[in-house]
């Protein structure tokens, strides 16, 4: 397997960082056995976590008014792999790439499918674009894609869509996530109910097209580009459409698609508990859909929503929600912010794994709330990293993901090999 990262370089932070980990991991082992918790068993789920990184995050994104391109920025699909290459071989946590079409479209997925294998990566699931309109398009969508006024806006977007699938069969991936910029900015603009139908209709002629090993993920959003009102625009809308289209339509959340303060993982628990929770991308947000790097604002509430998705995988031994990180980086090194968010999402995962559940629900049926949220907050405040850590170096990865790239100087050699992207652009990527 090609690495971008020479590996000695990596042995070598390792070994400089070792003995403090063993030191850390040995306490924090006699801590959790005190609970009657194993920490060999909590870094072995951690080694088998597993977050895909989007192709488009390892560009740098942009405000609503400028984008200020960074050194070395990936140029292609091929650069692209590679950054992510460099993240899972460090975090040993991002085995699957998600590509957006046309961004990504490959002149050989055949040779595209192998040169990702090279570089020890798979593909998850595909992502459509019917929110802007290509070069080549014969109907544009301003005014709408999936759910337009113009039929022939409709076919056009719902061809899109087969396309993408049948790119994605040949790649390897098992899902199709589809999300639209339909919607309106003006009161009168588009008529709700006829808009949701034409909508229903055109998911489900790219539903008949999916294969059988695959799921379609609805993604909603609550606003933008459409101000007043959007055709998806919530979880309900997201629900109601996934189960109007089909048993394997499920639904999409991504952190930083509610109104402020909603509470996501009530939603979270609600669509796992009726079969329609599909998948997540995870990012966080202060004010509306920031894309900032995953827990970077709300920790805790991160923590509550893999509480919830545990509960769910006790429940459930089949649940397996596809997970991707969905972040614009517009100040930091976009590889450095999908490998610290990964660590992220991991340690909200291994810290749901510690909650004591048999107590939580004791004292949630015996209408104790103190007790209750201190049982989660036990959970959420313990330091896991060193099971982050262990879990890195035993499956070949970095202990300290940040110092080992920094060390490494990528960002510099990227730097040198592809050529610098001149000016600011408009518009966020």
């Amino acid at each position: 397997m090609t690495t971008m990262i020479d590996s000695q370089l990596v042995k070598d932070q390792n070994d400089a960082a070792k003995a403090a980990l063993d030191y850390d991991y040995d306490a924090l082992g006699t801590q959790l056995a005190r609970r009657g918790l194993d920490i060999e068993q909590l870094t072995a789920r951690a080694q088998q976590f597993a977050v895909a990184i989007p192709s488009w995050g390892v560009g740098t994104g942009g405000t609503r008014f400028a984008r200020f391109p960074g050194i070395g920025e990936p140029r292609n699909i091929i650069d692209k792999l590679e950054d992510c290459s460099v993240i899972q071989q460090l975090s040993q946590a991002t085995p699957t790439v998600s590509l957006h079409i046309p961004w990504d479209t490959p002149k050989d997925p055949t040779e595209l499918k192998q040169f990702a294998e090279s570089l020890g990566l798979g593909f998850d699931a595909m992502n459509s674009n019917t929110f802007q309109d290509q070069v080549d398009q014969a109907h544009t969508y301003k005014y709408g894609s999936l759910s337009a006024a113009n039929q022939a806006a409709r076919e056009q977007a719902v061809e899109h869509n087969i396309e993408v699938i049948e790119l994605g069969k040949k790649l390897g991936s098992k899902a199709l996530t589809v999300w639209v910029g339909d919607g309106s900015n003006f009161p009168g603009q588009q008529d709700f109910t006829r808009g949701f139908s034409r909508y229903l209709e055109s998911t489900k002629a790219i539903y008949e097209a999916l294969p059988e090993d695959w799921n379609m993920l609805l993604e909603h959003k609550i606003f933008e580009p459409a101000f007043y009102s959007t055709v998806i625009q919530d979880w309900g809308s997201s629900y109601l459409a996934a189960k109007e289209i089909g048993e394997r339509c499920k639904s999409l959340v991504d952190l930083g698609h509610h109104a402020p303060n909603v509470n996501i993982e009530m939603i979270v628990a609600r669509l796992a508990q009726f079969g329609k929770l599909g998948g997540f991308h995870f990012n966080d947000s202060k004010y509306g859909d920031d894309d900032l790097d995953s827990g970077s604002i709300n920790p805790y509430q991160l923590f509550l929503v893999f509480n919830e998705l545990v509960e769910e995988e006790l429940r459930n031994e089949s649940f397996a929600p596809f997970y991707m990180l969905d972040q614009s980086h517009n100040v930091t090194d976009p590889i450095e912010s999908l490998m610290y968010s990964a660590a992220e999402v991991q340690r909200a995962f291994i810290k749901a794994l510690v909650v004591d559940r048999c107590g939580l629900h004791g004292f949630q049926e015996n209408n104790d709330p103190m007790m209750a949220q201190a049982t989660l907050k036990a959970a959420y405040n313990l330091e896991v990293e060193p099971i982050l850590q262990m879990a890195r170096l035993r499956s070949g990865g970095a202990i300290n993901p940040l110092a080992t790239y920094r060390a490494s100087c990528y960002r510099q050699q990227c730097g040198e090999k592809r050529p610098a992207v001149k000016g600011a652009s408009s518009g966020i990527v």
